[in-house]
């Protein structure tokens, strides 16, 4: 039985120690009712315990002191529990870190229980500072004095429930008032339209509101629950000189005033997209798109850009001020804006660049001015075009020397690059089928090559002649045609060619024809209408000549060759049946009702050049025939040049006969003056 006993006591002990052992002490008590002698745990105070089961309170007078103990004894079976006890922890408010001057409010709060009135003890750094007082606990105008570790405890008023004591609560008091930092993540310049936030720092701590200033301390902008401030949409007028401050607790404690910072806005800025080449494309081409911001020295912007409307074959990441599409293709093309990203702000976006990207390649159109056929000393030009664009081309030339020649870049090609390629005097060097083509981009994006045009330059070859029979520019279908080269100098290898859509020999077993200086066309077919020439070994070419087949009633006869100023010029018109006829040139009749069919002019000048037909009134007119007029070669016979001698000798006999009677004078007038001087120095020595 003592054993057991010894042991529900040790027990008791251990369970008491667990939970609170300060204020109990051990003293020697009688014995329980049952008899036995047992140890007595004595407290000093109200004990933090109510009851443990099988054991009771009594109250025992030590010999050794006047206080009154509270006695636990055991008084019933040796099983014991423990009934819970409530608990409660400390609050602090606003923050269990303060600064001198601030009010502190501690608040012991209750955990479970089941008691409704309780009387409250306050410790701070364990002695009593408060005993069986109210929950709360203020200190105010802190100082550092008032940092410690607070606990508190709970008793039931008329009750005999008692808490433990709280965990303990750290307060620490700083010396020093605070002050904030003010801080923004936009440094330098705002732009307008962007956001803008400010933020008040102060180190741990907590519970406080803001107070914002702007452009004095004496004006409060507004109040926040957090330490951060935002401007949504910026405008100039927000710009200026903003302060921050923080409070807390009541009465309300402030902090220091921040530093001043100072929010500087601008107006914002419009980038500009630029497009190279440019914005009409062709599928396979290359595309840059550039975004430029005005009016910035700033090097950290980052980009970004969009493209309307939204399609996911439209594959268009970029995040750089130069943006490169490669082999474009139709599915590009839409509406292309950017705008520009530096320290969390944003421009305005940009206007939107329409990018249209055509599905076939592109066609270039080539034209000739002021005409195909020319004469040796005339100017030409040619001009290129690449359909509905014109930005960023240039422009390579081409021409077709030879039946099995492919194209070939003209020599001086690079005069040209614009798109216009003038020859300002011609030579028969010039005659040839052009092309042209046009590329830009990088990598190089070519079009198609143009249409061809030709340039037939007629010139003075008295080596040799192209003879055509019959001897006209405009011929009846069914009819037959001989041109044959005739080379005088006896030098080999002139053959004629000929242009219709595109070169051709003018020999084959259809034209049966003989040499290849010859060419005979039995049954002429409008398929022969075209250009005819001389062509040598080396490829020079001469006498081109324009023969058209029709298969109307009515053609013009007229010179295949072109005309010499001076020289008669004679045009027939021509008909089956012969009727009565009117002649045109261009469009203006300049002979009508002729019964012969013929226009004759008797002296050929350069304002006879032209197109020339002929019209009948009722059958109409025929094609048209352009007729060329070269100057006149200046010759002069040996009669020309003795009536020229003796007109001009007279002129030139009286004139010598001048000159030497003239001469005559002034030598005679120059001996006289010298004898009369030497006549007066005599004089003067007889004296």
């Amino acid at each position: 039985m003592e054993l057991i006993s010894l042991s529900l006591v040790l027990l008791l002990i251990l369970n008491i120690q667990s939970e609170q052992t300060e204020g109990w002490t051990w003293w020697p008590t009688p014995s329980n009712p049952t008899g036995d002698t047992l140890p007595t745990l004595q407290y000093s105070e109200t004990p933090p315990m109510t009851s443990l089961h099988g054991w009771t309170w009594w109250t025992t007078s030590p010999t050794t002191t006047e206080d009154t103990f509270t006695t636990l004894q055991y008084s019933g079976s040796p099983e014991m529990t423990t009934e819970d006890r409530p608990t409660f922890q400390v609050s602090v408010w606003p923050d269990d870190h303060v600064f001198r001057g601030e009010t502190v409010n501690l608040t012991c709060v209750i955990n479970g229980g089941g008691v409704r009135r309780w009387q409250y003890s306050w410790y701070k750094d364990y002695p009593t500072i408060q005993k069986n007082k109210r929950q709360y606990y203020t200190i105010r105008s802190v100082t550092e004095s008032d940092a410690g570790k607070y606990t508190c405890k709970g008793t039931e008023i008329r009750g005999s429930r008692y808490s433990l004591i709280s965990n303990a609560v750290t307060l620490t008091v700083s010396g020093s008032k605070p002050k904030p930092k003010l801080t923004s993540y936009t440094e330098g310049s705002v732009l307008t339209g962007n956001t803008v936030t400010l933020k008040c720092h102060i180190d741990q701590s907590t519970g406080w509101k803001f107070y914002w200033y702007k452009h004095t301390q004496n004006t409060e902008k507004t109040t926040t629950e957090t330490n951060s401030y935002t401007i949504n949409s910026v405008k100039v007028s927000d710009g200026g000189q903003y302060w921050c401050r923080a409070g807390r607790g009541k009465p309300d404690y402030y902090t220091d005033y921040s530093d001043e910072l100072w929010i500087n806005v601008k107006e914002n800025l419009k980038p500009v997209v630029s497009v190279y080449p440019d914005k009409q494309l062709f599928r396979g081409e290359t595309v840059t798109l550039r975004c430029d911001i005005q009016d910035t020295g700033d090097t950290e912007w980052t980009y970004s850009w969009t493209v309307e409307p939204y399609n996911w074959y439209r594959q268009f990441y970029c995040e750089t001020q130069e943006c490169k599409i490669n082999n474009i293709q139709d599915t590009n093309s839409g509406k292309y804006t950017c705008r520009g990203k530096i320290r969390e702000q944003y421009t305005e976006m940009s206007d939107a660049v329409k990018l249209t990207v055509s599905s076939d390649k592109q066609q270039t159109v080539l034209s000739v001015s002021p005409q195909q056929w020319l004469t040796e000393g005339d100017s030409v030009t040619l001009m290129c075009e690449v359909i509905n664009s014109s930005t960023g081309w240039t422009f390579s030339w081409f021409t077709i020397q030879s039946l099995h020649s492919d194209h070939e870049l003209v020599s001086d090609s690079i005069r040209g690059s614009k798109g216009i390629y003038t020859v300002s005097s011609v030579t028969v060097k010039h005659t040839g089928v052009y092309m042209c083509r046009a590329e830009r981009g990088d990598p190089v994006y070519h079009t198609e090559y143009s249409n061809t045009q030709t340039l037939w330059i007629t010139g003075v070859s008295p080596s040799v002649s192209l003879i055509i029979r019959p001897n006209r520019s405009q011929h009846f279908s069914s009819e037959s045609l001989s041109l044959s080269c005739e080379d005088h100098s006896n030098s080999p290898g002139w053959t004629v060619r000929r242009y219709t859509d595109k070169l051709k020999p003018c020999s084959s077993s259809a034209y049966q024809s003989e040499p290849e200086s010859t060419c005979t066309i039995r049954y002429l077919d409008t398929s022969d209408t075209g250009v005819y020439w001389c062509q040598s070994e080396s490829g020079e070419k001469l006498h081109p000549v324009n023969i058209s087949v029709h298969y109307v009633d009515v053609i013009l006869d007229s010179p295949v060759h072109p005309v010499t100023e001076g020289d008669p010029l004679t045009l027939h018109c021509l008909y089956r049946l012969n009727p009565q006829t009117k002649f045109h040139k261009d469009k203006s009749v300049v002979q009508s009702q002729n019964k012969d069919n013929v226009m004759i002019i008797p002296s050929v000048s350069k304002s006879h050049e032209g197109f020339y037909y002929c019209e009948h009134t009722d059958r109409g007119e025929s094609p048209k025939s352009w007729i060329s007029v070269r100057e006149a070669q200046v010759k002069m016979s040996g009669l020309k040049i003795f009536i020229f001698l003796l007109a001009v000798c007279p002129y030139l006999i009286a004139t010598a006969v001048l000159v030497i009677k003239f001469y005559r004078l002034k030598v005679t007038r120059s001996s006289v003056e010298d004898q009369l001087q030497y006549a007066v120095r005599e004089d003067e020595t007889s004296f």
